[in-house]
């Protein structure tokens, strides 16, 4: 048993603080520990406390749980500190929407601008990560740093090199996909293993084990067999879509999670270039932003009810371990429980073969009490790496050299790498759109 102090930045995001704390209190070695919820908005940070305080009571687990607006006072003593802070607010995603889309932009492929990690707000991101990160290594330098809160690729890019003491691990969503499709190809998830190498949001099933055999025959029998009929059942631009399965066709690795959906950025382009195509290819990533964002909003009330101390929280939410991968990774450090979980790290030492040195890669990784050591993938096809160079490595440079040189014409060049940019004018004109709003009047500053 180990006892630990978890921060966590940003707590006001319900449905994952409360995931967490159930998952803590899942795992006995952990029983003693700390979690110290901190957020501005006091209101959540209040709800947030309260039913995690009572989930516990419920579980009978012994849990300190505090809470607090202030970041240093959460991050003393920490041995964890987990981030899942956003600046800009759903809301701030949906205003530049707007203003792209009066300038001819859509969903599909669009990284920087028609998607939830646009320029606008990785840059409020990016410039709060730093001031965390900073109050980590001054109170708190021993702690591990997990980053959870997007962008995770330009984050872990940008904050390992720039802070190399920082003892630094990303993790992200999308990987948990291939949970989802074993039980739909009739496996037992709990006896399966992977290799899904790549860089955030974009990463491919390389290796798929069921039970120690090879599990690929068994997606190729689905696809053959039940495909057809699934997509007539599910939501479009689904992780099992035909846009999924073209793809697989293509480059003879399957996409996982975000690769090709819009919490990824709908890549890549070409499925998105009018509205009969995308049709076409069961895909309506309008659809799933305004589903996604609503329900967002519905989570509220939903969670509101439960405040009122007449349900229980173990039958609302009930007690079995999530497929996150923050606490199993917390346990593996802490309590030294070896475990392979796919990780956001720089790509040192060649982890992905064809992405730079000192660039990020979401590898698998062997995580102990030693820490996190990412493992060497057995690699892409090259036509699939040259992509990954074009479409996220080349424009996350190019953002990082804009914002750490604060110019304007840099940025502008990112934006004139968007697959929806026709001109010059089309992507200045989005940028004076931007800066000319008031709420981004510090970023607008800051691009000088």
């Amino acid at each position: 048993m180990s006892k630990v102090k978890v921060s966590v930045i940003g707590a006001g995001s319900a449905n994952f603080s409360l995931e967490l704390v159930k998952d803590i209190c899942l795992m006995p070695s952990l029983a003693g520990s700390t979690v110290s919820f901190m957020d501005i908005d006091q209101r959540r940070l209040d709800a947030v406390h309260t039913l995690a305080s009572r989930y516990a009571r419920e579980m009978k687990m012994d849990l300190k749980l505090e809470k607090t607006t202030t970041r240093r006072s959460s991050l003393k003593d920490a041995d964890f500190v987990v981030n899942l802070a956003l600046v800009v607010g759903h809301k701030g995603y949906t205003k530049v929407w707007d203003m792209a889309r009066k300038r001819d932009y859509r969903f599909g492929g669009s990284y920087h601008i028609m998607h939830d990690e646009g320029f606008w707000v990785n840059f409020y991101q990016l410039r709060l990560f730093e001031s965390i990160v900073e109050d980590v290594l001054e109170v708190c330098p021993n702690a591990w740093y997990i980053q959870l809160a997007n962008p995770v690729l330009a984050a872990t890019t940008y904050l390992c090199r720039k802070y190399p003491k920082l003892k630094y691990v990303g993790l992200c969503e999308g990987p948990r996909a291939i949970y989802d499709m074993a039980s739909i190809f009739g496996l037992d998830p709990d006896r399966i293993s992977f290799e899904i190498p790549g860089v955030n949001h974009t990463v491919w099933l390389t290796r798929f084990f069921h039970e120690g055999k090879d599990a690929y025959p068994v997606l190729d029998s689905w696809a053959k067999k039940n495909s057809r009929a699934y997509w007539k059942t599910h939501t479009p631009s689904n992780i099992l879509g035909p846009v999924a399965f073209d793809l697989y066709e293509k480059f003879g690795v399957f996409p996982i999670g975000d690769t090709c959906t819009p919490g990824g950025g709908t890549w890549p382009w070409w499925y998105h270039t009018d509205e009969k195509l995308e049709r076409k290819w069961g895909e309506d990533p309008e659809w799933w932003w305004r589903d996604y964002l609503g329900d967002l909003e519905r989570r509220g009330p939903a969670l509101d009810k439960l405040l009122d101390g007449k349900t229980s929280l173990t039958e609302a939410i009930p007690p079995k371990k999530s497929r996150q991968f923050t606490v199993p990774l917390i346990e593996s450090i802490a309590c030294d429980v070896p475990r392979v979980l796919p990780v956001n790290v720089l790509n040192t030492g060649g982890l992905l073969p064809g992405v730079p040195s000192d660039f990020e890669v979401e590898v698998s990784g062997l995580v102990t009490a030693n820490g996190v050591q990412g493992q060497r993938s057995s690699g892409l096809p090259s036509n699939l790496v040259g992509y990954i160079l074009r479409d996220r490595v080349a424009p996350v440079e190019t953002e990082l050299e804009a914002y750490q040189k604060g110019d304007r014409d840099k940025l502008l060049e990112l934006l004139m790498m968007d697959p929806w940019t026709k001109s010059e004018g089309q992507a200045s004109g989005l940028m004076k759109d931007v800066f000319a709003d008031r709420s981004f009047s510090e970023m607008a500053k800051h691009y000088t």
